[in-house]
This record gives C-alpha cells, structure tokens and sequence, in this order.
C-alpha cells in the first residue's frame, strides 16, 4: 500500500469514528431529516458554534441524498470545516475528504478550490529551511497539478505564487547544505548542491551568494576556469550586491595566478646502477 493510499485508508477510518461518535451527541430534528436542503442550511447555521453537529448534518445529508446538489456541497463543506480546524490530523481529514470530492465531481465548478486547497493541507505544515522539507515537496506537487488541471482558474493563479515560495524554500535548503559543504572544504559536493540551485530554482531571489560560493568552491579547488564565468556572473549581474567586491578580488587573484610561470617539471635523477 503506498502512502497516499495509506493516508486516505487512515483519513476515512478517522471520519467514521468521529461521525460514529457524533451522532451519539447529536439528534436531528425530525422537521429537517426529510429535506436535504433543510438539512445542508441547518448545518451551514452551526458550523461556527458547534462544527461537530453540523458535520453530522452534512454527512447526513450525503447518506440520505447521495445524488442532490446539497451532497455535493455538503461534502465539500466537510472538508472546508476540517480545513479550518487547521492541526495536523485536521489537515489529512481535509485532504482525504477534497480528494474524493475531486474524485466525485471531477467536473464540479469547485473541483479547482478543492485541489488547490490538497496543496495547502501540505503547505500549511511546511517546516522551515533545515528541516525535512517533505511538506514543502508534496505542496509543491499538488500546486503544479492545479495549474495543469485548472489553468485559467484563480486557484490556478494562486498556485503560481504558492509554488514560488516552495521552490525558494527548496533553494534555500539545498544552499544550507552546499554552503555547508563549503565552510568544511568538500568542495565536490558543495558544487553538486549548488548547482541544482542553478537547475532547478533559476529564480531565486539570492542567486548572487549561490553564483559567489559556487565559484569560490571552483577557486579554492584550485579550478579558477571554471570559477571565472560565476565569478564575473556576480559582478556583472549584481554589481551593488555584498558579493560583488569579493568577486572582483577573487577574478584578480584568477588574472595573478595565470600570469605566474608555471613550476617546471624537475629533471630525472641520474639513473643509479
């Protein structure tokens, strides 16, 4: 079973016994059991004062009106109400529960909202720079599915300015580990990480410290060929940025080192007998 089946097995499981548990405490009225409408407004009306009731009324009407407009709204209403309550368990409810929704009404005029908001279940937990990034990634995944799915949507629009900030993030994380890299003099990795920045996150708000410690990491393995492109990268592209004067003192070093004779080789010994 993989983990997203996993989740929506565990999702469900978590609905059912919290709407077995609920209608224990809630009784519905006999003047709105028999309408579905009655019973989506009514649950509408309690949705702030007692979000427990009213889920009992919008599961109910699902169960009694399996193919009313209202069960179709009410199920949306289920995962907008666990959307709001915001924790973690929360969060999995809501993105189980927009799912199979999308699943349902793949054609619903809030098909948009829900997979847009499947990203934000995982955005919403994102943890910062230097820690696991595996909210932000997921995040990332299900805002570019919006776009696809529903590009000329404003979910779509929202999207594009989500996925920035995941991809920042992203950027921000690999630079920790190649700056970190760096600072321990291990070079070859630092260039590996650094240059996904390159790849992966070309808009990064502070390329220029990733341009800098790319070719400082070239420069101090004594590869200034491949340091000198980045190098001039920062004072050209970035000429007011704090990296700009020590790019311009490392491409003087560069022009110094070329200039010097190369150490001749030293003659072989005499050969002994």
């Amino acid at each position: 079973m993989n983990k997203f089946k996993f989740i929506a097995v565990v999702a469900a499981s978590m609905i059912a016994v919290s709407a077995g548990c609920s209608k224990k405490q809630a009784v519905i009225s006999p003047a709105i059991a028999g309408s579905d409408e009655a019973l989506y407004k009514e649950g509408e009306r309690l949705i702030k004062k007692d979000s427990e009731k009213a889920l009992v009324l919008f599961r109910q009407v699902m169960e009694s009106f399996p193919k009313s407009f209202f069960a179709q709204r009410a199920m949306l209403a289920i995962a907008e109400t666990y959307f709001q309550q915001k924790d973690e368990g929360s969060l999995i409810l809501a993105a189980a529960q927009y799912r199979s929704f999308l699943g349902l009404y793949p054609t619903s005029p809030s098909a948009p909202l829900a997979q847009y908001r499947i990203g934000l279940c995982s955005y919403n937990k994102m943890l910062k720079p230097g820690r696991d990034q595996t909210k932000t990634t997921e995040a990332l995944a299900e805002f570019k599915k919006t776009i696809s799915m529903f590009p000329l949507t404003e979910e779509a629009k929202m999207a594009r300015e989500k996925i920035r900030d995941c991809e920042n993030r992203l950027a921000e994380q690999l630079f920790m580990i190649g700056e970190h890299y760096y600072k321990t003099k291990a070079f070859n990795p630092a260039v590996s990480r650094l240059n996904e920045i390159l790849v992966n996150y070309p808009l990064f708000p502070e390329m220029d410290k990733v341009y800098f410690t790319l070719a400082d990491s070239h420069f101090q393995a004594g590869k200034f060929d491949d340091a000198g492109p980045y190098f001039i990268k920062v004072v050209t592209d970035y000429p007011n940025g704090k990296y700009a004067s020590k790019a311009q003192k490392r491409l003087k070093e560069i022009e110094e080192a070329k200039k010097k004779p190369p150490v001749p080789d030293r003659a072989p010994g005499p050969i002994k007998k």
